[in-house]
């Protein structure tokens, strides 16, 4: 085919035609690939200093010198620009821009609505159940913690539902004074439904409520001679008055973020100490992705747009460093959040030291980042001399199986890069329709719908590593031919004598050739880490799977068994077991089953 030569970008005439509004512009090479979203309150003086004003920090020099063509949307105002550029940047990923790498949702506090007695649990994703979400909470840390103080104040439950309906006696929770068995009715609708809202109370942030109300509650106890209740309500206070003491921070306001940028080595670490209702949940490190020559200003402008225009936003964020458009981004805040925020980039008192702690946090977790990179270059140049590449790899897949005696079959995949893994690119499939236990056709499916992918346009490894042989390696080879894939280098990862670590075999599939580089090898070790996280991810699916075919009873097949009928079949007999022992007479007598239900339950045990 041939190629013809297309004209240079003239980003001269194109400001000519530009207006003077606000809006969002976008450069694009000559392969039409995205380089960089910017905004701007003025896009004719703004995009004018990339190609009138002469000369340029190197990073924007080269992105200039890529650019082939430019467009600009127009907005009414400079946040809502703001807010399209974030949006753009988070959806495209553009080459020249910071960008957020923050794939994971975060963690919820959940009570459940519409019941006797509501349950408190752990949550992530969407929020379509109904009932209250607290949070978000910076980690999976943090809840736990917080539900395991809920359990000692307040004795909400928080088993899953099916476990709670089918319970005949306490569980031991119950019995180590965590819950108070709502399960088997061993408190009352309305004294269930005062410990959870004293629990609400307490996730917002009210627990001096909560205590005012419980010694009321203590003293009109006493005064009624109830004794042990006043004495079960004073231990309440107490506990309560203790962890508000051990969690409430002196100086932090009601709703505060800390935020601190700290730059290194052509990285840069953002930490963030979050402060709810005047107590501590914690800290989380990002590490967003940067192109060249960026300063702690454009990260932490960029940062503070991604993170919190999706997100529920604290009402004062304390600042490291000074951020362009301080006063849009305020503003465009507010407006998201529906009340004032402000950004403070200088502060004295208490917030100094919340500053300086976040300063060092971001510091610590840069450093030791670094020096994991560094590690991870190391292997990464190793395995390219061990595998005779032309370049260090950049991306790096592998696959594993797992199954229990052929049962439920996942296979995994995950992507490692330079920078470690990339767990937003990790893939299980379920494999269905083989042989159990007949690996070769699971790794052949899993491969198959992987590269279907590839062939449609998705990314392509540099090295694709299968945990196996060469039966294994047979199987990639025969899949990517099949594909019409090709470019990629295929290596079998065999375990060493004894399957002891450090003395595993390298299969490599185009030459034959087998390898042993040996436990001192950093090539070995980085493939015996990519092998071992596909190991536990393949597991890790398995035993979901696993678990949630057991956990679903046969009687759900049932037409007409619903929940509380399923309930009291098994509590009549004792367990599933006892249901299947049991004859149509039998299963009758059991409330809500007549004959022909009764039928039908004992013809779907008895197939």
């Amino acid at each position: 085919m041939e190629h013809t030569e297309s004209h240079p970008f003239d980003g001269k005439a194109f400001v000519r035609h530009l207006t003077t509004s606000p809006g969002v512009y976008r450069y694009f090479d000559a392969d039409d690939e995205l380089l960089y979203v910017g905004k701007a309150a003025n896009l004719k003086k703004r995009v004018g200093n990339y190609f009138l004003k002469p000369p340029m920090d190197p990073r924007i020099a080269s992105m200039v010198s890529q650019i082939a063509r430019a467009e600009v949307t127009l907005t009414r105002t400079a946040g809502e620009a703001l807010l399209l550029e974030s949006q753009l940047i988070k959806s495209l990923k553009p080459r020249y821009n910071i960008v957020l790498r923050d794939d994971k949702s975060y963690p919820y506090i959940f009570l459940s609505g519409g019941e006797d007695y509501p349950r408190l649990a752990f949550h992530r994703g969407a929020k379509s159940a109904p009932g209250r979400y607290f949070g978000p909470y910076p980690s999976t840390f943090a809840v736990r913690e917080s539900l395991g103080l809920m359990q000692k104040l307040f004795k909400v439950r928080q088993c899953e539902d099916s476990y709670f309906k089918n319970r005949s006696r306490p569980c031991l929770q119950h019995q180590i004074g965590r819950c108070s068995a709502p399960c088997v009715r061993l408190i009352e609708v309305d004294d269930y439904r005062n410990d959870v809202r004293h629990a609400e109370m307490f996730l917002e942030g009210r627990s001096s409520a909560v205590i005012d109300e419980l010694a009321v509650s203590m003293e009109q106890a006493s005064r009624d001679l109830k004794f042990e209740r006043a004495a079960a309500l004073r231990d309440q206070v107490a506990a309560l008055r203790k962890i508000q003491a051990q969690h409430f921070v002196q100086g932090a306001s009601a709703d505060m973020d800390v935020i601190a940028c700290c730059m290194e080595g052509g990285m840069a670490c953002v930490s963030v100490l979050f402060f709810r209702n005047g107590v501590s949940l914690g800290s989380r490190d990002f590490f967003p992705r940067l192109p060249t020559d960026a300063s702690v200003s454009d990260v932490l402008s960029q940062f503070i747009a991604q993170y919190y225009l999706e997100r529920q936003v604290p009402r004062e964020l304390v600042l490291s460093d000074a951020v362009e458009d301080m006063d849009v981004l305020a503003q465009v805040l507010s407006e998201h959040a529906g009340y004032v925020v402000s950004l403070k980039p200088s502060v004295r008192g208490e917030r100094a030291r919340f500053l300086e702690m976040a300063q060092r946090n971001a510091s610590a977790a840069l450093t030791s980042r670094l020096a994991s990179r560094h590690t991870l270059l190391v292997r990464f140049d190793d395995l390219q001399k061990v595998l005779e590449l032309d370049a260090p790899p950049r991306r790096i897949e592998c696959f594993d199986i797992s199954h229990t005696r052929g049962e439920l079959t996942v296979a995994s995949c995950v992507v490692f890069g330079p920078e470690g893994p990339e767990k937003s690119h990790y893939r299980r499939f379920n494999i269905t329709g083989v042989t159990p236990g007949d690996d070769y056709a699971a790794m052949h499916q899993a491969l198959t719908r992987r590269f279907k992918k590839v062939v449609e346009g998705g990314a392509k490894p540099d090295i694709l590593l299968i945990d196996g042989g060469t039966g294994q390696v047979a199987q990639a080879v025969d899949v990517l031919r099949e594909l019409g894939v090709d470019g990629i280098r295929v290596v079998g990862v065999a375990k060493g004598p004894g399957r002891r670590a450090g003395e595993e075999t390298l299969v490599l599939a185009d030459s034959g050739k087998t390898l042993h580089p040996g436990t001192s090898s950093p090539a070995l070790h980085l493939v015996a880490a990519v092998r071992d996280e596909a190991h536990r991810f393949a597991i890790s699916g398995h035993r979901r799977r696993r678990e949630a075919a057991r956990e679903r009873s046969t009687l759900e097949d049932v037409a007409g068994v619903g929940a509380r009928r399923r309930a009291a079949l098994l509590k009549a007999f004792g367990g599933l077991a006892g249901v299947e022992a049991a004859g149509v007479e039998e299963l009758m007598s059991v409330k809500g089953i007549d004959r022909g239900l009764a039928e039908r339950i004992y013809a779907m045990l008895h197939p």
